[in-house]
């Protein structure tokens, strides 16, 4: 294996140090014939074994007393897909001063084995930096730029063997250097020999992370600092206030998979308690939506003596609220919240809408959890639900969830232009005796219409128009739904809307803007009921002033 390694590694014509880590008389062997067959191969010889970060460090020395000023590093075992080094000096040359990491890219050779550990350390990693700028931190194909990889080793200890790529990525971090990632296939020999030990190694990064916490707590205020003046530097770079469609989500189908996998081996219990540094992560670092959080609360304690003291405890229990209901959601679709745990209200209306067998539109909004939703198409799935989302992170939940649980019932539709061939797919749904869920509290990017300014919560607030006009367009019974937790119950609303909101053209402006105004006061009524569970954490009352009312 490592002979094909290296042959590629020639093809790239760059001096290359192999470093022997005090391997038995055959490697070794082989390891001195071929520094003498290829010139631009030097061996370092360790006389013991140390590790993988005993033997980078000793590879990184000689590259320093050399004169390089950039090192690349590889493993030998195969795993690094070589092609990629063009890329990775490409960007050593555009960014001299930056670390180039490699964010590896799995195929289903990965060991699960060796997949859940490594989103632990993720996790760590982002709480040692306060930060998730840090894509990955374990994998072994990087550029160093040697003067402040030099600056470390004189002055810190780092760890000898698998911490080494962990510890090193991390202290490079806290002093302000720039990681630049560049995505890379990441494979698993059939053939190839690991010498990672789960339990020795483990032990180790588990130590190395117990030092890294106390030196993050030691260095708290610096690291916010530092946080605060990129966010600073980034806004000024930025053109404006980005609407909420613009906003990235964080996460990969893989990392899904893996929050799922960890879900089910460690159970709630233990999700729930790894929420509290997550959760004060967001309230130290996440500025605006501390203001947005507060803003609403101001809104929905406005009837309240205290509604002035919104402070940090009400924040921090805001966004814990929005974390408890990231794992309901995955509870929900593991099938976790059976129907005996939900209680629907209004029973005989659900029972008219299922019985008619006529299609009928849901809005919902963003308040507690639609993913409840599920409950109604439990035992014989009487309804076909779908739910139109707006961005495609939703569509990589589902496809997780759906390998997940096989008999997941809510059907994600995604738009992101509404045209003539979504609106024949809904009406073919309607006709069909399905059920549409829409939101009705955010402006999309591409909502069908405008939107208008309504009361909201005591003060003017834009709802989009959209949602409304589209039940119009498919001319069927309009229902509002609201699930909430309140004190650990789950409870599922539904209220009668309108029969239809296809009205003549006459009255069409007017009629549409008393049900949008008839929505936002039931969605007030609702919010009022459970207000930490709103979970719109964006400039929700002046969303307006950037999208120009599109």
């Amino acid at each position: 294996m490592f002979e094909s390694v290296l042959d590629e590694l020639l093809s790239f014509d760059i001096p290359i140090v192999v470093v022997n880590d005090a391997s038995n008389n055959v490697t070794s062997c082989l390891l001195q014939e071929l520094e003498k067959k290829y010139f631009l191969v030097s061996l370092i010889e360790r006389k013991e074994n140390g590790g993988k970060g005993a033997a980078v460090k000793d590879g990184m020395q000689f590259a320093i007393e050399k004169g390089y000023t950039h090192a690349l590093q590889v493993d030998a075992d195969g795993q690094h897909n070589l092609a990629d080094i063009k890329s990775f000096l490409i960007a050593a040359q555009d960014t001299p001063g930056a670390v180039i990491c490699g964010y590896p890219v799995y195929d289903q050779s990965v060991p699960m084995g060796r997949l859940l550990p490594r989103y632990i350390t993720h996790f760590w990693v982002w709480v040692e930096t306060l930060s998730f700028q840090i894509k990955d931190s374990m994998c072994g194909f990087r550029v160093y730029p040697l003067d402040k990889l030099e600056d470390l080793l004189n002055t810190k200890s780092l760890g000898d063997r698998m911490d080494f790529d962990i510890e090193v990525l991390v202290r490079l971090y806290w002093q302000n250097n720039s990681l630049v990632f560049l995505p890379t296939k990441v494979i698993y020999p059939e053939d190839g020999v690991s010498h990672f030990n789960l339990l020795n190694d483990n032990w180790l990064i588990t130590k190395m992370h117990t030092r890294l916490f106390f030196g993050m707590l030691k260095r708290l205020r610096r690291l916010i600092s530092m946080q605060s003046k990129k966010k600073k530097q980034l806004e000024q770079t930025s053109e404006g206030i980005q609407h909420w469609g613009h906003l990235k989500e964080k996460g990969s189908l893989l990392g899904l998979k893996v929050l799922v996998a960890c879900y089910k081996i460690f159970g709630r219990k233990i999700f729930t308690l790894l929420l509290h540094p997550v959760i004060a992560y967001f309230a130290l670092t996440s500025k605006s939506a501390r203001e947005e959080s507060s803003r609403f609360l101001r809104h929905v304690y406005r009837d309240i003596e205290d509604k002035e003291n919104i402070g940090w405890r009400k924040n921090y229990a805001h966004f814990y609220e929005f974390g408890v209901s990231a794992i309901d959601k995955i509870a929900c679709w593991m099938d976790d919240i059976k129907r005996k745990d939900v209680v629907i209200h209004n029973k005989d209306l659900f029972e008219t809408v299922f019985a008619s067998k006529r299609g009928a539109v849901f809005i919902g909004s963003h308040l507690g959890n639609l993913e409840l939703c599920r409950a109604l198409g439990e035992k014989g799935k009487r309804v076909k639900l779908n739910a139109i989302v707006y961005n495609k992170h939703a569509l990589k939940f589902q496809k997780v969830m759906s390998q997940s649980h096989s008999e997941v019932e809510l059907n994600l539709i995604h738009v992101e232009e509404f045209g003539a061939d979504t609106a024949i797919l809904l009406e073919e749904k309607i006709e069909q005796g399905e059920i549409i869920i829409i939101v009705g509290d955010r402006v999309s990017l591409n909502a069908v219409g405008r939107h208008q300014k309504v009361d909201f919560l005591g003060e003017k607030a834009p709802f989009a128009q959209g949602p409304f006009i589209l039940a119009g367009i498919l001319n069927c019974p309009v229902y509002l739904i609201f699930c909430l937790k309140e004190k650990g119950v789950y409870n599922i609303y539904l209220e009668h809307f309108y029969n239809t909101l296809k009205f003549p053209r006459r009255e069409r402006h007017e009629q549409l803007s008393k049900a949008v105004q008839l929505y936002a006061d039931r969605l007030a009524f609702y919010c009022k009921k459970a207000p930490l569970q709103w979970f719109n954490f964006f400039d929700f009352w002046q969303q307006d002033s950037t999208n120009n009312g599109k």
